[in-house]
């Protein structure tokens, strides 16, 4: 894996095992004290987790979202992520959607297509009022990234703050949104939090933004909305993924879906392996690690 050079130097008393891809169990965990889980093991290490606890103490995780290890982590292994990895390209993608939907490139795309000369007014995207639903490393990347364009920014997190609405506020803070980004995880309290009662109180034309996970919107309320062409939606992540190719989301207009891109970029894959490696050495040193996930995530 050219991925591990990546990782940079190690202290000479850490073994590092380096699974297989093809599916294998995971060396015992009575030997392991950090696991660092690529996709292709996360079943491997959730059956391990089942098993007896061993000795391991940490999971690194190379992902921001640690949702499919909710309910299988034990209350003495910490759980680190990939905070900070992916901020700036997936705050690029939630900016290129909203001014693909918002100036109409989506619109001329379609028209190109059919070799149409077709004459668009689109709405610009300056003093239109954005909220951001989730507003830890990555909303805050996109409000620094949507600010020069002179939008109305309310930031929503778990809990109020100086300066952020809490989630006891969305119903008030939807009723104004003109665009809506979703970046929220996906815990028991966010699961089906954008209802079909929510979505209906965003105002007409309103455009929903979603890269945070597929599972925190309900996917058939919001199909209404589009297919009654109340609401616009720019959706990289989905409820079921792959997006099966007979889904309706595909063909309405006012969708653009894309195959969750939105935090990839060939640097993300070199800052989740540098954050790796220096996440070991920090642990090797006896040192404090970063990143840990709250428990209510876990849960």
């Amino acid at each position: 894996m050219p991925e591990l050079a990546h990782i940079g130097d190690l202290p000479a008393n850490v073994e590092v095992r380096l699974v297989s891809p093809e599916p294998a169990p995971l060396p015992d965990l009575a030997e392991v004290d950090l696991v660092v889980p690529l996709r292709r093991i996360r079943t491997a290490l959730l059956d391990a987790l089942a098993g007896p606890p061993g000795r391991l103490r940490v999971i690194q995780t190379l992902s921001a979202g640690v949702d499919w290890l909710a309910g299988r982590v034990p209350a003495h292994v910490m759980v680190c992520n990939a905070r900070g990895v992916y901020d700036g390209p997936l705050a690029e993608w939630v900016v290129g959607a909203i001014l693909a939907m918002q100036r109409g490139l989506m619109l001329a795309r379609d028209a190109q297509a059919r070799h149409e000369w077709d004459e668009i007014e689109p709405p610009e995207l300056t003093g239109r009022r954005v909220v951001i639903l989730g507003y830890g490393s990555i909303g805050t990347a996109i409000a620094d990234r949507l600010r020069p364009f002179g939008v109305e920014l309310i930031g929503v997190a778990r809990t109020e703050r100086a300066g952020t609405r809490g989630l006891a506020d969305l119903d008030e803070v939807l009723r104004d949104a003109e665009i809506l980004v979703n970046i929220l995880p996906l815990t028991g309290e966010t699961t089906g939090l954008l209802d079909a009662r929510r979505l209906g109180l965003l105002p007409d034309g309103a455009l929903v933004v979603n890269a945070g996970r597929g599972r925190t919107v309900e996917t058939f309320a919001l199909l209404e909305e589009l297919r009654a062409g109340r609401l616009r939606a720019a959706v990289d992540v989905h409820e079921v993924e792959p997006l099966p190719a007979a889904h309706p989301l595909w063909d309405l207009p006012n969708v653009l879906v894309s195959p969750h891109m939105a935090g990839e970029s060939p640097a993300t894959t070199i800052r989740a392996f540098e954050l790796a490696g220096d996440q070991v050495r920090r642990f090797a040193r006896g040192e404090p690690l970063i990143n840990e996930v709250a428990r209510y995530l876990l849960e």
